[in-house]
Parts: structure tokens; C-alpha cells; sequence
């Protein structure tokens, strides 16, 4: 069984990569990876290999992580203005909006920033990457929650430039 570190570990190594897909069996239990076209969606499966005149079931204990994957890889909408900055995430990563689980968020709504601010954390491969503003102006919105798995080029602030 791969536990869910595991399947976020190797989402984001396979994203790093040319590979388009990713098979691995390991004790009876198989996973499949497959990086998303422009209108595809991440589909993450792993399951118990059963015999194939036997119906297929996925375990609670499997599901419920397996949810988790997709809902987290799924593209977040947003409706932007125009005259807003996106400062968006230059990898694949955990999104951290403080230096600490105790210490305060970097930036918040209506918090004003400069192009050297740093305003997140994006942990990849165990590397806590900071992120600068890039521009002069006021936190409009934060796109992402603490903790959110981020893809390459997701939007994850909202900058009215000044």
C-alpha cells in the first residue's frame, strides 16, 4: 500500500520530468500516474490487483487519499481583474504562508508589499523555496490555503500594483 507522502512525492518528481506516465507495482497494490494534457484532468489510482473475473474494490483506507490527490491536483477557477498582478508559483510544491506552524503569515489580505518581499514558502523535494512579490502594491486576495499542494504556473496571490 503507498501511503500518501509517497503518491505526493512521485506526483511531483513525475511532474519535474519528461515522463507522461508512471506505472508501479509494489505488494499487490498498483499505482498509476499520468501528467495531464491541456483539457485533462490528474486521475491518480491505486488499488489492490485483484484477478480480473473478480470485481475490483478500493479500500476505505486507499480512497480516501486517493480523493485527496485529485481534489488537490484539480485546477482552482478563479475570476481575475485585469488590472491585478498574479504572483504565481514558479514549481510544484507545499505551499507554507509562514516560516513556522507558529509564526505569522508572510503576507495577508490588504497587507502592502515591494518587489523583494517575500511573501510564501513553496516546499519542493524537501527545499523551502521563498517567493518574492515581484511587484510594488496591496495583497488583494490569497488564492491557496497553508499546506495546499501548488502546481507549476497556479496563481497564488492577487496584487494591485501601485
Amino acid at each position: 500500500m503507498f501511503k500518501l507522502s509517497e503518491i505526493k512525492e512521485l506526483i511531483k518528481l513525475v511532474d519535474q520530468t519528461s515522463v507522461q506516465e508512471l506505472e508501479i507495482e509494489n505488494e499487490g497494490t498498483r499505482l498509476f500516474i499520468r501528467k495531464p494534457g491541456k483539457t485533462e484532468v490528474v486521475n491518480v489510482h491505486a488499488a489492490p490487483i485483484q484477478p480480473t473475473y473478480q470485481q475490483q474494490v478500493v479500500p476505505a483506507a486507499t480512497a480516501a487519499p486517493v480523493a485527496q490527490v485529485q481534489a488537490e491536483a484539480a485546477p482552482v477557477a478563479q475570476e481575475t481583474n485585469s488590472n491585478l498582478h498574479k504572483i504565481v508559483s514558479p514549481m510544484v510544491g507545499t505551499f507554507y504562508s509562514a516560516s513556522s506552524p507558529d509564526a505569522s503569515a508572510f503576507v495577508s489580505v490588504g497587507d502592502k508589499v515591494k518587489e523583494k518581499s517575500v511573501v510564501c514558502i513553496i516546499e519542493a523535494m524537501k527545499l523551502m523555496n521563498e517567493l518574492e512579490a515581484e511587484v510594488k502594491g496591496e495583497i488583494v486576495e490569497v488564492l491557496v490555503e497553508n499546506g495546499q499542494l501548488v502546481e507549476f504556473g497556479q496563481p497564488l496571490f492577487l496584487v494591485k500594483a501601485e
